[in-house]
This record gives structure tokens, C-alpha cells and sequence, in this order.
């Protein structure tokens, strides 16, 4: 059957070459958008999920409501109570309540990659007469590399310079712009309750975003002592060993405790939706091509099975029964859909490596050059061949049952 099949297809080489570019460019078609997809997304997690913590377990601070404070103010059998104005600000803690009891249940936990305690203050960093208002992050810096990418944007100095204590800061270089300091200067810093405290600047990183780049790192102790707040932390930040399950573990470790858990989709939203929509676009496109590929193999087999009536006819009065017919137009399906498949994989890969030698986007220590990042996901060129290969299945069904449902009488009776 299989020698027959290729004889077939060599006997109408134009309409196999044809056919064989159908299934070609679908499947150098997915494999390259699905590898510029797949990049471009892995390129928004690493620079909006991997730069911040996965999971945020913060201090609760609410807003307070219309009737927060009256039984602070009324006792209880005091049925209405009418505010002018309304009590307006915050309630809640300053610090996470019991840090040591969430350390534990992390280090437990083997969906949890690495946590870093963090307190963050707002501080006032002074440098002759200029003053930059700004975070001032104090951290555990081999924890904090671990959790977020930020010791990848170093571009003076090592993210754990500051380990050794001592008042030493990492500034962000939008900050360090605008307060004018350069390495190794020392500026005061001033969280607004005490006297300045002078830093001793040790390192300097860029991220590319300028929210991120107006911060400054300092050691976990030396940021609690310029704050008068020892042993206190406001957030503990968390990376997951898959960041998909963000979602689900801030919501179940929310019930543990007082603190908020958020996950990185609950304060990006229109990040997943981004995801989503890609995603979605990526296999509509693909569809499409190959439905496109499929009926062109459908259209031609059915055209061969026309034209090879007589063939068809001696073939069953040789002995041939309704399966061997079936299955020699069926293989000729399949050797074109293997044989575009490999074709398009290999093609698919090589302009896949062309795309990420193109500098399409602003350099940043992570991307010096600015390429285009592009997925070479093994799992692509899978999912590849199997389309391919189905929707070529699928288009070879019909015209080979066709096919092996004429008989000799039925093709003399409509003059084959």
C-alpha cells in the first residue's frame, strides 16, 4: 500500500507539492507564532511577576467604615449613630502579626520557592540641598534575590554588598538620579520621626521601570533601626515554584491569619487578561490555518479518487477488499501531513532563531542587545505534529472511505 500511495503522489507532482505547502507553512506558521507568543509572555512574566514577589502576605490596613468607631465612642444600646463628617483613614496593624508562625508554615510548604521578610518605609534621602521622597526597602538581600529578579539589573556593585550591615544602600537609578549621588557618596535618609541617618551608597541597579528604579535597598536591621521599629516586618514576600499558583494559595493561606494575601494577579489583573487574549488569538490563528491546510488535502485526495476510478477497479478485481483501498488513499494523506510536518518544524525552528537575533526592543541589563524573546518550547514542536498530522487524518477520512466503497460494477455502470 505504501508503494502505491507514493506512486500516486509522484504521478501528480504539482498537486502534492501544494499540498505539501499547505501542511508546510501551518506548521512553520504555529511553531513561529506560538514561539513569539509564548516568548513575548514569558518576557511580561519575567519583567512585571518575577521583579515583585508572587504572593504578597502584607499588614492589614483597611479603610474605616461609616460605623467603625461607635462602639468606641457610644455604648451598645445606643440604637443610631450619625456622623459629620464620616471617620475617614486607615485601621489595622502596622506589622505582620506573627511572622515566625508564617516562616514555618513557608518552609513547609514545597509549592514555595524562597520568601524574604521586607519592611518598607517611606523615607526622605538628602544630598546637599536636593531631597527625593522614595521607598526605602530593608531586606534580607540573599533571600530578596531569590524572590524577585532585582539582583539580575545590577549594574554597579552586588545586590548582597549590603549584607554586611553597617548602613549601606542599593539605590534604584532613577533615584540616584535625582538626588545626584554617585557610588560610594553617602546621603541621609529620614523616615520623618527622627534625625537623618547617613547611608553609605554601595550599589546601583536598573530595571527599566521607573516605579521600581525610584526605590532604594537597604539590610533588613539597619532599615528597622532608622525606622525605631526592631524586629518588626510590614510584608512577607513570597516565589512559588510555579507562578500559576498564585491564585489559588493567596486565597486558602488568606483564612490563616489576619494579614492580606494577595497574588500577583489580584493587583495585575489586566496582566492575566493579557495572557488570556494572547493565548486565545494564538490557537484561533492556527485553526484557521490548518482548516485551510486540511481542505486542501481533502479537495485534492477527492480529485484522485475521481481520476483513479479505473485504477481503483482493477485494484478490487486483483483482490484488493474495501480496507486495503481505504487505507492506500488514507496513506497518502499521512505521508504529505509527515512529511510537511518535519519540513515545517525544521523551517519553523531555523526563523525562530532568526527572530531572536533582532533587536526589537530597549536594551536592559537582562537583554543587552534588545533581541526579541522567543519561545523554543520542546512542548510547541509537540503540539505542532500532532495538529498537523490530525488535521491531516481527518481530511484524508472521507475521500478514502469513498474510495473504498466503489466496486468494479459500480465503476463500469458510471463508465469508469
Amino acid at each position: 500500500m505504501i508503494f502505491l500511495a507514493i506512486r500516486y503522489l509522484l504521478e501528480r507532482r504539482r498537486q502534492t507539492v501544494l499540498t505539501l505547502l499547505g501542511v508546510f507553512f501551518g506548521t512553520t506558521a504555529f511553531v513561529s507564532v506560538s514561539g513569539f507568543f509564548l516568548g513575548f509572555q514569558g518576557y511580561m512574566v519575567q519583567q512585571l511577576v518575577n521583579n515583585s514577589a508572587q504572593v504578597h502576605i502584607e499588614a492589614r490596613q483597611d479603610y474605616l467604615g461609616p460605623h467603625d468607631l461607635d462602639s468606641s465612642f457610644f455604648a451598645s444600646d445606643v440604637g443610631h449613630v450619625f456622623w459629620t463628617p464620616q471617620p475617614a483613614g486607615v485601621k489595622g496593624y502596622l506589622g505582620v502579626q506573627s511572622p515566625e508562625a508564617w516562616y514555618r508554615r513557608l518552609d513547609a510548604d514545597p509549592r514555595v520557592s524562597a520568601y524574604s521578610p521586607i519592611l518598607t518605609a517611606a523615607a526622605l534621602f538628602n544630598l546637599g540641598s536636593v531631597s527625593v521622597a522614595a521607598n526605602l526597602i530593608g531586606c534580607n538581600p540573599a533571600q530578596q534575590a531569590k524572590v524577585t529578579s532585582v539582583a539580575n539589573y545590577m549594574i554597579t556593585g552586588r545586590f548582597t554588598d549590603i549584607s554586611t550591615g553597617g548602613n549601606r544602600l542599593i539605590l534604584g537609578d532613577e533615584l540616584m538620579k535625582r538626588i545626584g549621588a554617585g557610588m560610594q557618596q553617602t546621603v541621609l535618609v529620614s523616615v520623618g520621626r527622627n534625625e537623618a541617618v547617613p547611608f553609605k551608597i554601595v550599589g546601583r541597579f536598573s530595571t527599566g521601570s521607573r516605579g521600581v528604579d525610584l526605590q532604594a535597598y537597604g539590610a533588613l536591621a539597619d532599615v528597622q533601626k532608622v525606622n525605631f521599629t526592631p524586629n518588626r516586618v510590614n510584608e512577607i514576600a513570597v516565589r512559588l515554584q510555579d507562578y500559576r499558583d498564585a491564585d489559588l494559595l493567596a486565597r486558602s493561606w488568606s483564612r490563616l491569619g489576619p494579614e492580606r494575601v494577595e497574588s500577583w494577579g489580584d493587583l495585575s489583573q489586566n496582566i492575566k487578561s493579557v495572557f488570556s487574549i494572547q493565548t486565545t488569538l494564538r490557537y484561533f490563528m492556527i485553526t484557521t490555518v490548518f482548516i485551510v491546510a486540511g481542505f486542501g488535502i481533502y479537495n485534492i485526495l477527492n480529485m484522485t479518487v475521481s481520476q483513479k476510478r479505473q485504477d481503483i477497479a482493477i485494484l478490487r478485481a486483483m483482490g484488493y477488499d474495501t480496507f486495503d483501498i481505504v487505507m492506500l488513499f488514507f496513506a497518502q494523506g499521512l505521508i504529505v501531513g509527515v512529511f510537511g510536518t518535519l519540513f515545517g518544524l525544521v523551517c519553523g525552528y531555523l526563523f525562530c532563531r532568526y527572530l531572536q537575533t533582532i533587536s526589537f526592543m530597549q536594551a536592559s541589563p537582562s537583554n543587552p542587545e534588545g533581541h526579541l524573546h522567543i519561545a523554543l518550547d520542546p512542548f510547541i514542536y509537540l503540539q505542532a505534529s500532532f495538529l498537523a498530522v490530525f488535521s491531516t487524518a481527518v481530511a484524508s477520512i472521507l475521500p478514502a472511505r469513498a474510495a473504498g466503497k466503489l466496486t468494479p460494477i459500480d465503476i463500469i455502470r458510471q463508465g469508469g
